[in-house]
């Protein structure tokens, strides 16, 4: 329980520079008081302090002394146990960062609800004589990032900053752990050059000054680059880390099918 006043912990920095300021003014007084009282003794003569007025200096040097040590005792465990509050808060926030981030990539739609709507909007497209395009980003985290959690992280965050960045009808797909697919209905290429730019701006704050992750962005537009869904599909399919490649069904059939030859 405290004594004195409480500390706000919005100004804790300025409490701890006022902390420190009274232990040295205590120091002082302490040294001073301390001088004076001992100058009888060793000198055997008096300086100020005689006479019958010398007990009352004396038991007042010691209740001040008393009051300002306990005072700078009530302060220091004051502010320890805000900082320990406040490093508890941090831990909090962090865990519920690393909560929303991994909710986050796991709400996001994966590869088979990405092919659905890659086949979808290519038969739009070349039956109304549309272009749409598609930005497949790949993140690589630090260096510095070792854990998990933190990786995860920093994913979400990543994924929060591309969800800001969209349109309505664009979408936003997680294929495989640091590697994101969007679709952009109606985007011809050099419009998908403006949106490249203004996705890497908030990539770049998402990564902050730590640099917790590097990113490249790949641009796929039909029909400038793939004139069919599977060409597409089959684009994106190479930018997949090997061990996250998801197998082609139609692949995969062929290769079940008895006596069938690839």
């Amino acid at each position: 329980m405290s004594i004195f006043d409480r500390i706000d912990p919005l100004d804790l920095d300025r409490r701890e520079l006022y902390l420190r300021m009274l232990a040295l003014t205590v120091i002082l007084v302490l040294a001073i008081g301390l001088a004076l009282m001992m100058y009888p003794t060793v000198f055997s003569e008096p300086l100020v302090l005689a006479g019958p007025s010398l007990p009352k200096f004396f038991f007042s040097f010691c209740a001040l002394s008393l009051l300002l040590i306990g005072h700078l005792i009530d302060r220091h465990m004051e502010i320890s146990h805000l900082r320990k509050q406040l490093a508890e808060e941090e831990q909090l926030i962090a865990r519920i960062r690393r909560e929303a981030s991994a909710d986050l990539l796991n709400t996001l739609p994966g590869f088979n609800h990405f092919r659905d709507r890659l086949a979808m909007e290519h038969r739009r497209a070349s039956h109304m004589g549309l272009t749409f395009s598609l930005l497949v980003v790949k993140l690589k985290p630090s260096a510095a990032v070792r854990d998990t959690q933190e990786v995860s992280t920093a994913f979400g965050d990543a994924a929060k900053a591309m969800i800001y960045k969209l349109r309505p009808e664009d979408s936003l797909y997680h294929f495989a752990a640091g590697v994101f697919g969007l679709v952009l209905p109606g985007v011809t290429t050099n419009n998908a050059c403006s949106i490249l730019d203004r996705l890497a701006d908030g990539l770049q704050d998402a990564s902050g000054a730590s640099t917790r992750f590097m990113f490249d962005i790949r641009i796929l537009n039909y029909p400038e680059h793939a004139a069919t869904a599977r060409e597409m599909e089959n684009a994106v399919r190479a930018c997949l880390p090997k061990q996250d490649e998801i197998p082609n069904p139609v692949l995969s059939l062929a290769h079940e099918a008895p006596g069938s030859q690839l």
